[in-house]
């Protein structure tokens, strides 16, 4: 109910209103994304990626133009979470210079990949060649099959 309405303009009416203006804009950002999700969820829908596999391996490839290998980040999460990130940051303008046109991507680039419980998380390399990463991982061998246990039976 809105106080002001009835014209209740004493103190405490107007800070119980204010309590509740407050709360009305708690829940309304309690459900919007973060900045930081979406900062995420942009830089993983713009990193395109092939995933191919192979009898002993999975192999990740994606496009990193401009970027370093100490620029680019490979990490395990959670035990089966391959996350694959880096950052491309905008050249410093030198002096008399300025930008006519502006269409190189900078900012973040990231994508994650859950991965098979055959992936060997322990066996990742990854290499970076003109502005391509390769992420290899291997598969773990597959289980041995068990063999049936045979029960002695006895006379009794």
């Amino acid at each position: 109910m809105d106080f002001r309405v009835v014209n209740l303009d004493s103190p405490l009416f107007s800070t119980l209103q204010h309590m509740i203006d407050l709360a009305d804009d708690g829940d309304k950002s309690s459900h919007a994304p973060t900045r930081s999700y979406m900062r995420d969820a942009k830089a993983m829908a713009a990193t395109p990626a092939d995933v191919k596999e192979y009898p002993n391996s999975y192999v990740f490839v994606i496009d990193m133009p401009g970027l370093k290998s100490g620029d680019i980040k490979v990490q395990v999460e959670d035990d089966n979470m391959l996350v694959i990130s880096g950052e491309r940051k905008r050249e410093e303008e030198k002096e008399g210079a300025k930008y006519v046109r502006m269409e190189r991507r900078v900012g973040k680039l990231m994508r994650k990949f859950s991965l098979p419980e055959n992936a060997n998380t322990d066996a990742i390399s990854a290499v970076c060649q003109d502005g391509v990463l390769t992420v290899t991982v291997q598969k773990l061998p597959p289980p041995e099959p068990k063999k049936p246990k045979t029960i002695e039976v006895k006379i009794g």
